[in-house]
């Protein structure tokens, strides 16, 4: 068991804000040092790793493409798309039938077809955005709340995606627990079973999460109200320090 002091190192990395390749190869060497191995094996089960797992190198492809897109227009189109969806569609309701999509193709293990990078940045964050600068009657969103729709969008994501990949009998995490389970307690414990009861889990963070989001719009035409109420009163004190600057002048 003093092997997974390991994951102690993962911890302590991770509550102090380190950086986060640095704080897992470096939990990966104390792990291996732990485990009695040499530091020639520890440094060949991180090629092997490396070499078996080649999924990890994708953002070199997807970055570059994705990047290419947004300058093509991407974000404009998505823009427009929410244009035309129609008023009803709010930024709250539109993230909550993300959040149902992210799951859904999640639970059956399309993990990687939405993302930080993938969908939210260039899609779902700037059609939020639309759908929120619809409700300020078409004006600019203030800084702030421009930061909360896009911290929402992708928050909508990531419950999304950790909620829903558990119901996929497939992923890392499910047959880790049962071959973890299954080794050290002697059990039989099958995939499906722990897909199964992660269901409920799922509908639960789905109804919770989107609860969230539907309150959003309230919090956000709350916002957007006092920052075009300070906005008005600026360009009011702007025009009158004008004014008296311009009368005193003659």
């Amino acid at each position: 068991m003093i092997v997974l002091l390991g994951v102690l190192v993962v911890i302590l990395g991770f509550a102090t804000r380190r950086n986060p390749l640095l704080v897992v190869g470096v939990a990966g060497i104390v792990t291996g040092l732990l485990g009695k191995l040499s530091p020639v094996e520890i440094l060949r089960t991180f090629g092997e790793s490396f070499a078996t797992s080649r999924s990890v190198t994708i953002f070199a492809i997807t970055l570059p493409v994705i990047g290419l897109l947004e300058r093509n227009g991407l974000q404009q189109q998505a823009r427009t798309l929410i244009g035309k969806l129609g008023t009803k569609l709010t930024t709250g309701r539109f993230l909550t039938l993300y959040l149902l999509l992210r799951q859904l193709t999640a639970a059956v293990g399309l993990q990687t077809i939405g993302g930080p990078a993938q969908s939210v940045r260039p899609m779902i964050a700037p059609m939020a955005e639309a759908a929120a600068e619809r409700s300020n009657g078409g004006r600019p969103l203030p800084d702030k709340v421009r930061e909360k729709v896009r911290s929402h969008a992708a928050g909508t994501d990531t419950v999304g995606l950790f909620f829903g990949e558990d119901c996929f009998l497939a992923i890392g995490s499910i047959l880790l627990i049962t071959g973890l389970v299954n080794s050290t307690y002697d059990t039989h414990l099958e995939p499906l079973h722990l897909a199964l009861w992660a269901i409920p889990s799922a509908v639960c963070a789905f109804f919770i999460h989107g609860g969230r989001l539907l309150r959003l719009d309230r919090k956000l035409e709350r916002e957007l109200v006092t920052a075009n109420a300070e906005m008005t009163v600026a360009r009011e004190d702007a025009r009158g320090g004008a004014g008296t600057e311009g009368g005193a002048a003659k």
